[in-house]
């Protein structure tokens, strides 16, 4: 059955939820003349658009109840923020970055919990946490083309492949991994009788689950596509060849409750965030071995953000209110955002 369009209309709960949702924060509107580093800020319900000289917030756009994650979409000037609720919510909030104001959401239901979101090419993938799915959606009109289940707990975050043929979620409820390979589907040939029609052979995808740690909702994929990095909650991370699909080994850098991974842009270093640590914690990706321990906050980190020429790395403090600018050249800590209350998902715009 094709899934119904679904509507984009914004549903405010009250009038001041309906005022800020028709225009930015006027006092901080400002234009960016290079990069910028989109910061979700949960507690103040808002997108920060930080310029990336001089690291200051130049916009913050509302965009709703609980934002977590952001991407951008190919037109390169629209955001789209997930609204989680813990998996109950049922809209992807969408923000046009040039004129730094909200645009309608995107509401997905029947499906609820949109959490992870990923661009590929055209298409808009996202989380469906509290329906155990993946969906893709058009990003310039928001209709769903298709829901990809994964029946595991608390499929959390997203990762599609550069060509499109493998897709990685983390199910963080099951501590599984899903592991997703496009494959073509031939109808099925019965002796003796008549040959089935030509258009009945299809794409499909085949769906692979691979065991990890307790809690292990965040992830990272070397550069070159071949590796998956996923921290366990117990402090070790686990390796998952992607070619294969299998689980090789299962490293302990003592990074207990660990949240969020991203390798460098070089593959050289894998960096990690934890639930409850204060450190930074970057690993050497092919000795395996921890480089340093980088103090950044007092109660715990999450999103992480490297900058396209690898020189510096954003990393997100929602307990301390700030996001840690971090110099990947000397592996120090050299600057603090303001970017509202309590920072999580985060974004690089080119533009």
């Amino acid at each position: 059955m094709t899934p119904k369009t679904p509507r984009m209309t914004l549903k405010p709960r009250n009038l001041l939820t309906a005022l800020l949702l028709l225009a930015p924060i006027a006092s901080l509107a400002q234009t960016t003349h290079g990069d910028a580093l989109l910061v979700v800020s949960k507690q103040s319900h808002a997108l920060s658009i930080v310029d990336a000289d001089t690291l200051k917030v130049v916009a913050q756009v509302p965009v709703g109840e609980d934002p977590h994650e952001v991407t951008i979409g190919p037109d390169n000037r629209t955001a789209f923020v997930s609204n989680y609720g813990e998996g109950t919510l049922h809209t992807i909030a969408r923000v046009d970055l040039v004129a730094q104001k909200p645009l309608a959401p995107i509401d997905i239901t029947p499906l609820v919990g949109a959490h992870g979101l990923f661009i590929h090419d055209k298409t808009l993938w996202s989380t469906a946490e509290g329906s155990k799915s993946l969906i893709t959606l058009d990003p310039a009109t928001g209709r769903i083309l298709s829901v990809l289940g994964t029946g595991q707990n608390k499929t959390h975050l997203v990762w599609v492949s550069s060509d499109g043929n493998k897709v990685v979620a983390s199910n963080a409820g099951s501590q599984t991994m899903s592991l997703f390979d496009r494959v073509t589907v031939s109808p099925t040939v019965v002796p003796g009788a008549p040959m089935p029609p030509t258009s009945y052979t299809h794409p499909d995808w085949r769906h692979v689950l691979v065991p990890v740690g307790r809690a292990a909702e965040g992830f990272a994929v070397s550069p070159d596509e071949r590796e998956l990095w996923v921290g366990n909650d117990d402090g070790t991370i686990s390796l998952i060849d992607l070619v294969l699909n299998t689980h090789t080994a299962t490293i302990d850098p003592e990074v207990h409750g660990a949240n969020r991974l991203k390798f460098t842009p070089d593959g050289h270093y894998v960096l990690v965030t934890t639930h409850t640590g204060k450190d930074l914690v970057v690993i050497d990706a092919h000795a395996h071995s921890v480089v340093k321990r980088i103090p950044i906050e007092q109660r715990g980190a999450s999103g992480i953000q490297v900058q396209p020429d690898g020189r510096r790395a954003f990393i997100a403090c929602p307990r301390d209110h700030y996001v840690a600018v971090v110099d990947l050249t000397t592996l120090e800590m050299i600057g603090k955002i303001d970017a509202g209350q309590e920072p999580d998902g985060l974004a690089w715009w080119h533009h």
